[in-house]
């Protein structure tokens, strides 16, 4: 199994989440964070003072896939969260050991 982190624009929330659903993910997770990259943040002026936001808001997108299914949510995520602007985000991978259902204590891809 393959636990996918992609951080996006908060804005794109909507299209990526649809994208995902329309392509057969059921579940995934959402969490509201902050940071930068390339991007290092932004000035904003404010009554007429100019002041830099460092850490720009961004969404967490998480879910977890049997292998053979990760390649199809990258590739979902690549279509549709990209602006072609710096700070448009990362997409993670990582290989994830077992999952486990607290309900019924089913575990791996039967879990998911």
């Amino acid at each position: 199994m393959k636990k996918i982190e992609a951080i996006i624009r908060p804005f794109k929330l909507d299209d990526v989440k649809e994208a995902l659903l329309e392509e057969g993910f059921k579940g995934l997770t959402i969490t509201e964070v902050r940071g930068y990259g390339r991007q290092k943040g932004h000035k904003e002026v404010y009554r007429g003072s100019e002041y830099t936001i460092e850490f720009v808001p961004k969404i967490k997108i998480e879910l977890v896939v049997e292998d053979d299914l990760a390649e199809l949510a990258i590739d979902t995520i690549m279509r549709t969260a990209p602006t072609g602007q710096v700070g448009d985000g990362k997409i993670f991978l990582s290989d994830v050991a077992d999952v486990i259902r607290i309900r019924t204590g089913e575990s791996g891809t039967d879990a998911l």
